[in-house]
C-alpha cells in the first residue's frame, strides 16, 4: 500500500471480506439489503479483525442492531430546506450543494443514508439550478459541496463546479465535506491535478475549506497525514467534524486523542455532533448528557488549540450547542438558527438522562436572547442589569 500509485480496491459486498465467516455474512445479509455497504481495501486494512469491538470495523461493517426500528431517515428535515433540486438553503449565509451520491465508504451511522437507498432524487449531478439559485441570493457567502463525497468526483468535474462558484462575486468560501482523507487518502496522493485545483481556486480572499471527518485517532495513518499535508500546501484550510458515536469515540481518552491529533496535524477541531436520530442509528447513539460529560472530560485533557470544537446537535431548527449541565438543568444555545429570531437564544430545561435529542427535553425552565442579535452590543447599564438578572 505504500508503493507509488497504489490504488485501493473498492468493496461493495460483504462476501468480498474474507475475514467474515459464512455464518456472520448470512446474519448480516438483511442489514446489507436495508442499508448499502461499501468500503475499500485501504480502510479495511486498518481493522483489527481479532477484536470484535474494533472501532474502525464498527464504522464500516454492518451490525444486526441497525435493523432496530428507531429514528427517521431525514432526522433533521433537510428536505424541508431544499429550494431547488440538489440545493439546500437553511442558514442565510450558507447553501449546500449535493453533488454526489457515492462515498469512499459508507459510515454505518450516516445521517444521509437515505441518499444511497433506491431511487433517491435529492442529489443532482447537474448542479446548474443550484448555481443559478446561489447567483440570485447575494446573502450566500459560503457554499458547502457535499453529498455523498465530492472528492470522489473526477477532478475535472470538481473543477467545473468550483470554477462556476468562483464566478459568483458574493461567494467567498467554498467548503468540501469529505471523509476521503480518512477513507482513501490515495485519492489525494495519486492525483497532482487535485492539488492544482486547490492552488488555482483557494485564494487569500476566498479559501476552500476541506471539512474532514476523522472519527477515531487510528485513522490518522502516515498516508492520511501525507494527503492532509498536500491539501494544506495547495492552499486548503482543514477542519474536522465528527459525531460522537457509541463504541467508536465515546471514551474521553479516545476523543481527547482524536482532538489532539487534529491539532498536531493542522486540522482545526470544528464540531463534535450528537448522533442524529436517523433510522438504524440507535446502536450508535449516546445520551445527550453523557455525551456532554465525555466531551468536556476529553477537552480537559487537551491544549487550547485542541479544544476548539463545539458539541452541537444539527436539529431541524438549527445547530444547537450543548453548553453546560448543572445538578438539575441542561443549558442549550442556538449556535446557528434557521429562524433569525432564534439566533443566539439560550434555552434551559430540566435534565433528562435518557434524552438522545433536543426534542426529548420537555420540562422547559427559561430562555433568553438579546433583543437585537444583529444590532449593537449592550450598553453598560443593560450589561449591569443582565449580570444582576443572571445572579
Amino acid at each position: 500500500m505504500r508503493e507509488a500509485g497504489y490504488k485501493p480496491k473498492y468493496i461493495t459486498r460483504l462476501d468480498q471480506i474474507p475475514q467474515l465467516d459464512d455464518e456472520e455474512k448470512n446474519r448480516l445479509k438483511k442489514v446489507e439489503n436495508a442499508f448499502v455497504f461499501r468500503s475499500n481495501s485501504y480502510y479495511q486494512s486498518l481493522i483489527d479483525w481479532d477484536d470484535p469491538d474494533d472501532p474502525i470495523r464498527r464504522i464500516v461493517v454492518p451490525n444486526v442492531n441497525e435493523l432496530e426500528h428507531w429514528g427517521d431517515l431525514d432526522a433533521s428535515n433537510e428536505d424541508g430546506y431544499t429550494r431547488v433540486p440538489g440545493l439546500e438553503h437553511k442558514y442565510d449565509s450558507v447553501a449546500l450543494l449535493l453533488v454526489n451520491n457515492v462515498c469512499g465508504a459508507y459510515c454505518r451511522f450516516c445521517f444521509r443514508k437515505r441518499l444511497f437507498m433506491g431511487e433517491n432524487d435529492e442529489v443532482m449531478r447537474d448542479v446548474s439550478q443550484g448555481i443559478e439559485y446561489i447567483k440570485n441570493h447575494p446573502e450566500i457567502t459560503d457554499v458547502l459541496m457535499t453529498g455523498g463525497d465530492p472528492l470522489l468526483l473526477s477532478t475535472r468535474k470538481l473543477r467545473q463546479i468550483i470554477a462556476a462558484l468562483r464566478k459568483i462575486d458574493h461567494v467567498k468560501i467554498i467548503r468540501i465535506g469529505s471523509k476521503i482523507p480518512a477513507f482513501n487518502p490515495y485519492r489525494i496522493i495519486n492525483d497532482p491535478e487535485l492539488a492544482g485545483l486547490f492552488e488555482d481556486y483557494s485564494k487569500p480572499d476566498g479559501r476552500i475549506y476541506v471539512m474532514c471527518q476523522f472519527n477515531h485517532p487510528r485513522e490518522f495513518t502516515p498516508q492520511a497525514i501525507e494527503g492532509l499535508n498536500m491539501l494544506r500546501t495547495a492552499g486548503a484550510v482543514l477542519v474536522n467534524q465528527t459525531p460522537l458515536i457509541k463504541g467508536i469515540n465515546d471514551d474521553p481518552d479516545v476523543l481527547s486523542e482524536l482532538l489532539k491529533k487534529c491539532s498536531f496535524y493542522g486540522v482545526t477541531p470544528y464540531y463534535v455532533f450528537q448522533c442524529r436520530p436517523t433510522l438504524g442509528n440507535h446502536i450508535f447513539t449516546v445520551p445527550v448528557e453523557r455525551a456532554y460529560k465525555i466531551f468536556e472530560t476529553a477537552k480537559m485533557k487537551c491544549s487550547g488549540l485542541a479544544k476548539r470544537a463545539r458539541l452541537t446537535m444539527s436539529h431541524e431548527s438549527g445547530k444547537i450547542e450543548i453548553v453546560a449541565l448543572t445538578r438539575s438543568r441542561i443549558i442549550f444555545k442556538y449556535h446557528r438558527a434557521a429562524d433569525p429570531e432564534l439566533s443566539g437564544r439560550v434555552i434551559v430545561y430540566k435534565r433528562n438522562p435518557q434524552a438522545t435529542w433536543f426534542d426529548d427535553y420537555t420540562d422547559f425552565v427559561e430562555d433568553y436572547a438579546l433583543d437585537n442579535p444583529y444590532g449593537s452590543v449592550l450598553s453598560a447599564p443593560e450589561a449591569e442589569s443582565d449580570a444582576l438578572d443572571f445572579a
